[in-house]
């Protein structure tokens, strides 16, 4: 099974190649300027003859800077910036984004190579013995609290991953929809339920208060986003954006 496509970069006259390289696990690419060298040939006189190496593993990748003098870049195009650098002379440095975008510096000019890990392998959990393990974070998708904290996340799933959060009267009219009695009292009592819930703060059966919670909206999205508790698809729980017709 193909676990790692390879996008080669556009052609000097900025056309996108047809070509795709698939790699099953244990396989291997070379790209350079040299064609009796390497499997990606990149004809530019800014790329070392021998520029580098990438080897499919399973549902990840590794990458070898095989150029003496450039580092290399490699981006996540989903992340905001989220990069890594691998050094001149860095062996098998291992690639942890599904879509990732090497960048090549070449004599002035930016060459990126784009390279997918589409493969998820999962845990089977049939025919296991015994009593099954209590979930993280218990989530009910139909409840309130949960459409609550689904309005917080939207702006930064939707847009922006640092996009300023919804004041409590935006979450109020988002969800009238699909909420039509939501009111500020309501989606801040969620807020509260969500923060106890999710384990922010001590709960109502405890003699502790715990410390005041500042910033409780920040914490409860950065750890639902973090542990994804609420995913893109998740957000059909709050109908259409505002402005967008149904299909």
């Amino acid at each position: 099974m193909y676990s790692i496509i390879v996008v080669p970069p556009p052609t000097a006259e900025g056309e996108q190649p047809d070509a795709r390289f698939r790699l099953a696990p244990g396989e291997r690419l070379t790209f350079g300027r040299s064609a009796p060298d390497n499997d990606l040939v990149i004809a530019h006189n800014g790329v070392s003859r021998r520029a580098g190496e990438i080897t499919a593993q399973g549902t990840f990748w590794i990458l070898s800077n095989l150029s003496a003098r450039h580092t290399y870049v490699v981006e996540n195009p989903e992340g905001a910036g989220e990069h890594i650098k691998i050094a001149p002379g860095r062996l098998d440095a291992p690639v942890p984004f599904e879509f990732s975008r090497i960048v090549l510096p070449a004599a002035g000019d930016l060459l990126p190579i784009d390279v997918w890990a589409p493969r998820h392998d999962y845990l089977s959990v049939a025919g296991c013995d015994g009593d099954p393990t209590a979930p993280a974070f218990s989530m009910d998708r139909s409840k309130r609290y949960y459409a609550v904290l689904a309005a917080l996340c939207e702006p930064r799933l939707r847009h922006d991953p640092h996009a300023p959060l919804p004041t409590v009267d935006q979450v109020v009219e988002r969800l009238r929809p699909t909420w039509p009695a939501a009111s500020r009292t309501a989606v801040q009592w969620n807020i509260d339920y969500l923060a106890v819930k999710l384990r922010l703060k001590p709960g109502p059966e405890t003699a502790e208060t715990g410390p005041r919670l500042n910033g409780k909206k920040e914490s409860l999205v950065s750890l639902a986003l973090r542990f994804d508790l609420v995913r893109e698809d998740d957000l059909a729980v709050l109908g259409e954006p505002p402005g967008r017709k149904p299909r």
